[in-house]
């Protein structure tokens, strides 16, 4: 990776860009600041950041908008802090095209560590990374062969075990809604049917899992989908 990034801080709390602003420029990320939603769409636009941090509640215009209207031209990752701790809301944001999101206050080392997943996934797709590869310590998914082991061992997985290990595989780090997990798996007509994504997130974890009843890559976000956890 680059050893500069540029952020786009879109927030109107004068308290919290003065927090945020020299712990990003300790990790030499180079920050651009917005107080309106018009404001940093205009820079987004001038300025092309690596990245977004978008508050939800602008005194211009909501922070959903701004998502979709940013969703329109460009694909920079958006992760979104906001003070707003309906699972509804975040819920609508992530579906509207946010990368990611922390709950106002959050910590400064989780906020890094998300910043540091939606750089490497704005990365693969400049190299056009396609068909990654995902390893940890217990099992290794390869999307290119499609091909999933345990120690060197092929691990067997049904087709819709695979297409969702490959959905968070391809998101890695990042929470999918379950909306966008059955859209894309079962299609349009799966609507709510979370029961059938239950499933198949517990046959995953026993399958993968060094402990299915206390997981450590396959997290659950409560009412709102699911998170690949790097190591």
């Amino acid at each position: 990776m680059p050893d500069h990034f540029t952020v786009l801080m879109i927030e109107d709390e004068a308290p919290i860009r003065r927090f945020l602003r020299p712990a990003l420029e300790s990790q030499n990320f180079k920050v651009i600041e917005a107080v309106t939603a018009e404001e940093g769409l205009s820079l987004a636009s001038s300025h092309q950041p690596d990245v977004i941090l978008l508050d939800l509640g602008l005194p211009d215009m909501d922070g959903l908008e701004v998502i979709k209207r940013l969703r329109e031209w460009t694909a920079i990752p958006i992760i979104v802090l906001t003070a707003r701790e309906k699972e509804k809301d975040k819920i609508l944001g992530l579906d509207a095209g946010a990368d990611d999101y922390l709950t106002k206050p959050f910590d400064i080392g989780e906020l890094m560590a998300r910043l540091r997943v939606a750089l490497r996934h704005l990365q693969k797709v400049k190299l056009g990374d396609k068909e990654p590869l995902f390893e940890t310590k217990d099992f290794k998914v390869d999307l290119s062969s499609r091909v999933v082991t345990i120690r060197g061992q092929e691990v067997h997985l049904t087709p819709h075990e695979y297409d969702l290990l490959a959905l968070l595989v391809r998101h890695a780090g990042k929470v999918v809604t379950q909306k966008q997990i059955l859209k894309e798996i079962w299609g349009p007509a799966a609507g709510d049917q979370t029961q059938y994504l239950r499933l198949y997130v517990h046959q995953l974890r026993q399958k993968l899992e060094p402990n299915s009843n206390r997981p450590k890559y396959i997290i659950t976000e409560p009412g709102i989908g699911y998170r690949l956890k790097y190591e």
